[in-house]
């Protein structure tokens, strides 16, 4: 792809959106931790000097990235609670089919997943205080989306619906790396099949985590 120097406020937002069009294109052949400038600079065909006119950084790229995806996941998220959530059923019930909605809808959303597991140790550092201050602002306008949607379902979780939204991105985005055993483990289950019973189903994980948190907290309730 071979660009003219953006001139307009438009152009310059074609310029951003391919980027980070790049970007998602790369997360779908490798993990975050191997995403690099270079190589997405090759691939949008603009000079490494040129993309850092548009993002600081590979981290600022990859945290608008993820709020992006998160954009994404809530719309789709609205309609999958809708269809999957009786509200006739007693909270308890409601409150196990919300887990079980919510991991399946995650489960699907491999990228996302792993770039919220990313974010505290990886995506927040070497970004400005500009930059880091605008996402957060965004990621916590998301949690408040998500938190009306599972409230909407599940009115008897008051305010700590944001409480169980919050758990239940955080432990979806440290369970991203069991997705994919690394070859050498994938190896040592082969040749020693006892240790299998250490390996991790994240879908299956995260619905039963899930599915306690919500019936903690209302039992708490």
């Amino acid at each position: 792809m071979t660009f003219q120097r953006a001139r307009t406020e438009e152009q310059r937002e074609i310029r951003r959106r391919a980027i980070l069009d790049g970007a998602s294109a790369m997360l779908d052949e490798m993990p975050v931790a191997a995403v690099t400038l270079n190589e997405l600079s090759r691939r949008v065909g603009l000079a490494k000097p040129n993309v850092l006119r548009y993002f600081e950084s590979r981290e600022a790229v990859l945290l608008d990235l993820l709020d992006r995806f998160l954009q994404e996941w809530l719309t789709q998220l609205a309609s999958e609670l809708a269809t999957g959530v009786d509200d006739t059923l007693p909270p308890a019930e409601r409150a196990v089919a919300v887990a079980e909605t919510l991991s399946r809808s995650l489960s699907g959303r491999v990228v996302l997943c792993e770039l919220f597991g990313a974010q505290a140790g990886v995506l927040e550092h070497n970004v400005s205080v500009e930059i880091v201050a605008r996402y957060k602002r965004a990621s916590l306008a998301r949690l408040s989306t998500m938190a009306a949607l599972v409230q909407k379902c599940l009115p008897e979780l008051g305010d700590d619906a944001a409480f169980c939204c919050l758990q239940t991105m955080l432990t979806a985005g440290a369970l991203a790396p069991y997705r994919t055993p690394p070859p050498s483990l994938e190896a040592a289950y082969h040749t020693e099949p006892d240790l299998a019973r250490s390996r991790l189903d994240p879908r299956d994980y995260l619905k039963q985590a899930l599915t306690v948190t919500f019936l903690g907290v209302l039992a708490r309730r």
